[in-house]
This record gives C-alpha cells, structure tokens and sequence, in this order.
C-alpha cells in the first residue's frame, strides 16, 4: 500500500527504514548507510555507503531497498542507486599502539608450512585492491619472505620524506618484506628480541599512509612474531589458511586455540589445495582430500571462508611474479579468491561493529566501488 500522506522524501525514509543490513543486523538507515535520498518523478534516489567495497551483498541489498520503496512510497516505480563504501576501523585496545593511517590489521597464519599461505596472503591483498580498497602487504615471515618473488619485487625499500621507509608498490598494494632488505641466501637468526624489534620497525617506521586493509603474512606456527604482533597492534582479526589433510587440521588447532588466548578474533578458515581439476575432463580429484577446513571451522564455531582448488597458473604465478589475481583475476580460480576476499571483508565488519557500542559509521573519504 503506498504512502501518499507524507512528502515523497518522507515516505522514502519512511519506508527505507525496515531495510536491514544482511550482515550486521541492524537497520541500514540508524546505521548511516543509506545517504542523499530523495524522490525525482518516478524514480528513488539514494547512496549506499556499505562498510566494504568488497561487499558481495549488493544485489540482495538492492533488492530489499527496491522491494520496500516500489509499490509503497506513491508513484515510484524504479529505484536508482549510487553504491560507496567507507570501511569500518578496529578501535583502539588496551596497551596496544594503532599504525597511522591503518584501519584494519589482518593476520593470515598457518599452523605449518607448505600449505599455500603466502599465495593466499597476497592473491586476497590483490583481490581487495581490486574492489577499490587501499591495501598493504606486509611479509612478516622472516624465515622465508617469499612475498617479493611472488610480486615480482627487486628492488629494495628507500626512505621518504619524513625519514621512515617508503613501502613499495606492486599491482596496487603497498608492500613490505624481510625479503627486501636481506641479501640472497642469507639467513636470519634473530633471537625473539630481534624479531620483535624488526616486526615494529616495520609497523611503525614504515609510511604505510591511508590503508583500509594491512595484510600480514606471518610465519607458520605460534612463535614470537605472532605474539609480538598481537600484543603490539590493535588486530582486527587473522584467518587461517589449511588444506585438507589431517596432521594440518591439527596444527591449524593449535593456531586457533592461541589467538584466542591473545584476544585475537579468528575471521574464519581458508581450505587451500581442496581438490584439483582436470582441464581436459572436469573431473574433480582430491589429492588431499576434502571437507577437512570446513569440519574444523564446524568444530570450533568460526566462518569457513572458502576452498581454493589447485590449479597449476597459482604455481606459475606465483614463481614470475605475476600473482593469479594480478594475471588471471577473471578466471574460475580468480573467482574464489574474490569471493574468499569479499568474506573476509565482511567479517572485518562484523567484528568492528561488534567491538563498538556507535552505531553510527565513522566519517571519512568515500571510496566509489568499482563496476
């Protein structure tokens, strides 16, 4: 029934007010993400200002926005919207130093080595940056910082103007690596004193600038560097990389069960090498087997974020320098790493909100998503 006693501004707000946000909750209009509106002849206009630009909810969105104001607010018959983004930012905690610029502080760990996490650190880092989000990369795995060859990066870091060191730059994302400024082969046998020491330098000393997302690729394990990481910075989460096979579950358990000990919000478990598929016959084979990641995140009540299958182009990519998402982001495997980025993002604005008692967004510059 529609709204023909209120001005045609009024009745939009009106009937705009029972559209909730599919992942927080709460009504988009009390949370501030639905701006600018007004009513021109037949047509609704609005901004939508979602807390991502990764979010992969635009369409059921739009299809409540339009199922609440068509056929209700009187003579609107289409619904035409600007889509924003502001990302949300992880609040301050307790004896822990925030990054300037730094909204959000994202931990990719692995309770073991060898199960693909640095691919997944830097095809998400590249797949977030292709939404329209500012992005760093920060290799934190100072016994193997393999992000430079996945990247393609020689070079090594300089200082700005303000005499900390300018971060470099590939395929959009800033980066940092122990990688950079070690020589080739040499090792580092740094005590957990230098570690910590290093892993603040390189937080704190670099000019990051304005990032929505600092992706940390960690060691595997539950070492030094992840605790000092935690007790340093405001994290807003980790993810877990595993692939099927029982003895990683079981390490991934270990690395659950201590980000809970420091407080650190699991966003979920990403299951790499899922299964492998044949080019010629489609078939599916699960070299490793399957359902491992998905079980686990079952066990410990945390999101399952996605399966990335093995594909032979990760590998490639990933040995010259060109990433998959950086060289083939539109392919099926390209796909997945969208979508698992889009997830993760979506629990970065869970857990803000969650952490917040505002349910106003926070101000700050709009970022225009991408087609």
């Amino acid at each position: 029934m529609a709204m023909s006693d209120a001005s045609p501004s009024a009745a939009l707000e009106q009937a705009l007010a029972a559209v909730i946000d599919p992942e927080l909750r709460r009504p988009m209009l009390e949370l501030g993400m639905l701006r600018d509106l007004r009513v021109d002849d037949s047509t609704a206009f609005m901004r939508v200002v979602l807390t991502t630009p990764a979010c992969p909810l635009k369409d059921e969105i739009r299809g409540a926005i339009e199922a609440a104001v068509i056929g209700t607010v009187a003579g609107v018959a289409t619904v035409e919207i600007s889509w924003d983004s502001n990302v949300t930012s992880t609040r301050g905690l307790p004896g822990r130093q925030e990054i300037e610029g730094v909204r959000n502080v994202l931990a990719v760990s692995a309770g073991k080595g060898g199960v693909g996490k640095t691919t997944v650190s830097v095809n998400m880092a590249i797949a977030l940056s292709l939404t329209g989000a500012r992005v760093g990369l920060l290799d934190a795995d100072v016994y193997g910082p393999n992000v430079p060859i996945m990247m393609g990066i020689t070079a090594q870091p300089e200082p700005g103007e303000s005499q900390r060191i300018r971060p470099l730059s590939a395929y959009g994302i800033k980066v940092m690596s122990f990688g950079t400024i070690l020589k080739p082969g040499q090792p580092v046998i740094w005590r957990g004193p230098m570690l910590a020491k290093g892993l603040r330098e390189f937080l704190y000393e670099v000019e990051w600038g304005e990032l929505d997302y600092l992706v940390v690729d960690l060691p595997p394990g539950t070492g030094d560097v992840q605790l000092s990481l935690a007790q340093s910075v405001p994290m807003t989460g980790a993810v877990i990389v595993t692939t099927p096979q029982d003895v990683s579950l079981a390490d991934v358990s270990r690395g659950i069960e201590m980000f809970r000990q420091v407080k650190v919000p699991v966003l979920g478990i990403v299951e790499n090498m899922s299964g492998f598929v044949c080019s010629h016959c489609g078939e599916t084979t699960d070299i490793f087997g399957s359902g491992g990641g998905r079980g686990l995140a079952e066990t410990y009540d945390i999101p399952f974020l996605g399966s990335i299958p093995l594909d032979p182009r990760i590998r490639l990519g990933g040995g010259d320098g060109q990433p998959l998402m950086a060289a083939a982001p539109d392919s099926a495997v390209g796909g997945v790493f969208r979508d698992v980025a889009a997830h993760i993002a979506g629990r970065v604005s869970q857990e803000n909100f969650a952490s917040t008692a505002a349910p106003v967004m926070p101000s700050g510059p709009r970022i225009p998503l991408r087609p």
